[in-house]
């Protein structure tokens, strides 16, 4: 049986009327197959000949009174002819039939188990056409088959599939994408399907499209997958190691839709709310704040919302990164700050009583905070991110003794030195401060 995760149905309209998928569906409904010459030609048997034409005629009479012959027929259709025209039209009277009931999911599956056939294989072949139609409605069928039902897509089938969406959200220009997010949202649903979709790399792919200019509804389907995975305990835990809090809090200081608001609002609330363990749900918090979400929360909270989740959503925040802000230690804010890699000028870099006190620190975890320091300084093209990194090592070199030889043994000492000739005239004074500090005997 799936356990999928039942929301309120309005959050997952499955195909937005304007989707590319959508329209052409409708012109496709509209055409007539001659499948007498399919007949005559012996491409189809006379028993599938009755069948199609009599689910033509009159579809919801024939199917209630010969269910087993239509699923028959349509999987025969679907993996004998080849034209895609007639393709295109046995998939879309398919999809139409399960979208009028679902309980028809689980007939197709009885039917095809009876029958000895396997419902999955003929539609994933499908997903190897040229006809980007043929591929998405397929797609869209397919999940459909692992969602509403109560058999589960088979292991190694599931993981195909799910390479297949991740591969096809990644192409550039796809016209389909909004139509591949739905399949996703629908897939996600399913927790048994989520660990699967983490395995092949899914998240990354979901932050890295996200950090790009998506269109508001494509970034919303996004952000909604993000957020069916974060009601499971242990993917709310790990979702901040891709990266998660910085990009959505870019995505929420930048956003005129109300919809996505409230989609980032909701994730937001589940990485504090669904961990087990509490310090994962502080480090959230923590990284909030980092990310100026306090701020974007004041400015919402000054805008009337029609949607009453908002206003608890921003409610339940404020008051959770309020309390966190409070429990505070420097150190804690200086650590969250460099784990997240965005650098700024905030004052405990300048203080010299954190340096005396916390220099040492940054050996903690094997050198965690220093590696990353260093790391940033091979890796970034900020300026601002560059000059406080070569600013910390020198604090860093200054205020613990044998800080010299370990940023030599991490190869600190020549990253630092190579930044002299920077470009940006601020990197290179903090560079040559850093520089001063190190030779200092």
């Amino acid at each position: 049986m799936t356990t999928a995760l039942y929301l309120p149905e309005e959050n997952i309209d499955m195909i937005a009327a304007t989707s590319v998928l959508q329209q052409q569906a409708a012109d496709i409904r509209t055409r007539t197959i001659n499948w007498a010459s399919y007949m005559q030609s012996q491409m189809i048997s006379e028993e599938d000949y009755k069948a199609i034409s009599a689910l033509d005629k009159s579809r919801a009479s024939y199917l209630a009174q010969n269910s087993s012959q239509v699923v028959k027929t349509l999987l025969n259709l679907v993996s004998h002819l080849s034209k895609d025209s007639t393709i295109q039209y046995i998939l879309v009277l398919l999809d139409d039939l399960l979208q009028e009931d679902r309980s028809r999911v689980d007939l197709f599956h009885e039917t095809a188990g009876k029958l000895k056939q396997c419902i999955w294989g003929p539609f994933l072949n499908l997903l190897n056409r040229q006809d980007g139609f043929i591929v998405n409605m397929s797609s869209r069928i397919l999940a459909k088959f692992a969602c509403w039902g109560h058999e589960t897509m088979p292991k190694s089938d599931l993981n195909f599939y799910l390479q297949f969406l991740k591969d096809q959200l990644a192409t550039n220009n796809n016209e389909y994408i909004q139509s591949v997010a739905r399949c996703l949202q629908m897939m996600l649903r399913v927790d048994e399907y989520r660990f699967a979709f983490v395995g092949v790399d899914g998240i990354s792919t979901l932050i890295r499209i996200l950090s790009t200019r998506v269109n508001f509804q494509v970034q919303y389907q996004l952000i909604f997958c993000l957020w069916v995975l974060t009601f499971n305990p242990l993917l709310a835990a790990k979702m901040n190691k891709f990266s998660v809090i910085p990009i959505l809090a870019d995505i929420l200081s930048d956003c005129a839709k109300e919809k996505v608001t409230r989609i980032i609002l909701a994730v937001f609330r589940n990485l504090i709310e669904k961990p087990e363990d509490s310090s994962v749900a502080k480090d959230h918090c923590i990284a909030m704040v980092q990310c100026k979400v306090l701020k974007q929360l004041s400015i919402l909270e000054q805008r009337r919302f029609d949607d009453e989740d908002i206003t608890s959503d921003v409610e339940y925040l404020s008051e959770k990164l309020q309390n966190s802000v409070q429990d505070l230690s420097s150190f804690d804010e200086y650590a969250t700050e460099v784990r997240s890699g965005r650098l700024e000028w905030s004052p405990v870099h300048k203080s010299a009583k954190f340096w005396r006190e916390n220099a040492q620190r940054l050996n903690e975890k094997n050198y965690e905070l220093l590696r990353i320091l260093v790391h940033l300084l091979e890796t970034s093209n900020d300026g601002i991110i560059l000059s406080v990194a070569c600013f910390d090592i020198g604090e860093y070199v200054r205020h613990y003794l044998r800080g010299k030889h370990v940023l030599e043994q991490l190869g600190g000492k020549q990253i630092v030195m190579q930044h002299l000739g920077h470009k940006d005239p601020n990197v290179r004074y903090e560079a040559l401060l850093a520089v001063q500090k190190l030779m200092v005997q």
